[in-house]
C-alpha cells in the first residue's frame, strides 16, 4: 500500500494508559478531573469560566453507556439542560432501536412499512439514504439480515456456511428502501438497522438540546462523541480514541471543538477470536473487511461521524480517504490491521 499524499500523513505507533491519559489531559466525559478544573480560575482563557458549576450525568441507551458534562453559571440551568437532553436521547432509543419490540424501527421490520413515521425517523432515514449514496453502497442501514446470520450461528458456536450467508446478502440493498414523509416501505424479507447512525444523531439531538437551553461549553458521550465549546481552562476538549487491540489504552488523542468523534472498530462485537469475522459488514460480500482495526472520523454532526466511520471501514483507505476528502468538515484516523496509523493531514491529534 502506498500511503504518501498530499492530504494524509502517517502518525507513529502509540499508546498510553487511561489512567495516565486522565491525569494528564483530564480525561472523558465521566472523569472526574473534568469538574476539578473549575477550582481554578486563573487558568480561564476568555470563556467566561469564572464561577462556573460542572455538573455531569451518567445513564443508559441506544446500547451505551451515556455521559454528559456541563459548564454553566447557574446549576439549575444546568441540570434541566442534562435533563431535557437525556429526554430527547430516551425518545430517540424509542423511536430507532431494534432492540425495542415497541420501536418504530422494529414496527418497521415486522411489517415492512411504517406509516407516518416520526419527523424524527424519516431525518434519520433521509441521512443514511444520502450516506448510502455518496459511500457507493459501502453505508447500508439493511445489512441486519447479515448480523441475524452471523449471530444466530455464534449462538451454535460456529460461523455461518456460505450459502447462509449469501442468501442473507441478497437482501441488502439499500436503494430498495422507500423513504417518504408519509411511509416507509421494505421489500419482503428485508430488514434494517440504525446502529450504524444513531447514536451519532443521538449525540446531535442532545447537543440541540443544551443549546437550546443556553449551554456554552459541553461534552457528551452516547457511545459517539461531542463537544460544544472549551472546557473550563479555556482549552479545547481532549478525547482518547481507543486503542483496537488493548482495551485499557489509547490509541491517540483527540482535541474537538464544536464537532464531533466516531469510532468503528473490528474489536467491538466479534464473532471470532481472531476478528476476521465482526459487526461490521461489507454489503457486497456479506462478510467483515479485512483493511483497518479501527476507523475514526472527526465530523461537523454525529449522524455523519457515526455513518461515515462505517462506511470508510467497508471502502478501505484509498476510496475511505477519498469519501473523506470530498465531506466538508470531516478528518480521519484510520489504524489498519498491522498496527499502522493514517491519518488526514487536519485530524485535530494531539502530541505529547
Amino acid at each position: 500500500m502506498q500511503f504518501d499524499h498530499p492530504h494524509h500523513r502517517i502518525l507513529r505507533r502509540v499508546a498510553f494508559s487511561r489512567r495516565r491519559f486522565m491525569t494528564i489531559l483530564g480525561g472523558l466525559a465521566a472523569s472526574p478531573v473534568v469538574c476539578d478544573w473549575l477550582g481554578h480560575p486563573e487558568s480561564a482563557l476568555g470563556i467566561e469560566a469564572v464561577g462556573m458549576q460542572c455538573v455531569e450525568r451518567t445513564g443508559r441507551a441506544l446500547g451505551s453507556i451515556i455521559s454528559m458534562t456541563v459548564l454553566h453559571a447557574d446549576r439549575g440551568t444546568a441540570e434541566k439542560a442534562i435533563a431535557a437532553a437525556f429526554a430527547q436521547l430516551d425518545q430517540v432509543d424509542q423511536l430507532m432501536s431494534i432492540y425495542r419490540p415497541d420501536s418504530q424501527i422494529s414496527r418497521l421490520n415486522r411489517t415492512a412499512s411504517l406509516p407516518n413515521p416520526h419527523p424524527w425517523v424519516f431525518e434519520i432515514m433521509r441521512k443514511a439514504q444520502s450516506m448510502s449514496q455518496q459511500s457507493g453502497g459501502a453505508f447500508d442501514i439493511t445489512v441486519q439480515p447479515l448480523w441475524d446470520v452471523y449471530s444466530g450461528a455464534q449462538k451454535q458456536g460456529k460461523l455461518p456456511v456460505d450459502a447462509a450467508i449469501e442468501a442473507a446478502r441478497a437482501k441488502v440493498n439499500w436503494s430498495r428502501v422507500e423513504v417518504s414523509a408519509d411511509r416507509i416501505s421494505l421489500p419482503a424479507g428485508m430488514s434494517i438497522t440504525l446502529n450504524g447512525i444513531a447514536q451519532g444523531y443521538g449525540a446531535d439531538r442532545v447537543a440541540a438540546a443544551l443549546r437550546a437551553h443556553g449551554v456554552r461549553h459541553a461534552l457528551v458521550n452516547t457511545g459517539e462523541i461531542g463537544a460544544i465549546g472549551r472546557r473550563s481552562d479555556g482549552q479545547q476538549w481532549t478525547v482518547g480514541i481507543q486503542h483496537p487491540r488493548s482495551k485499557d489504552a489509547y490509541i491517540a488523542l483527540a482535541r474537538l471543538e464544536g464537532r464531533f468523534m466516531a469510532t468503528s472498530g473490528d474489536y467491538e462485537t466479534t464473532f471470532s477470536e481472531d476478528r476476521a469475522y465482526n459487526h461490521i459488514f461489507d454489503p457486497g460480500s456479506g462478510r467483515s473487511p479485512q483493511v483497518f482495526s479501527s476507523v475514526t472520523i472527526v465530523a461537523n454532526s454525529g449522524a455523519e461521524a457515526d455513518a461515515l466511520s462505517t462506511a470508510v471501514f467497508v471502502l478501505g483507505h484509498e476510496k475511505g480517504l477519498r469519501l473523506i476528502e470530498n465531506t466538508p468538515g470531516a478528518e480521519a484516523l484510520l489504524v489498519l490491521k498491522d498496527d499502522r496509523i493514517l491519518a488526514t493531514k487536519a485530524f485535530p491529534s494531539v502530541s505529547l
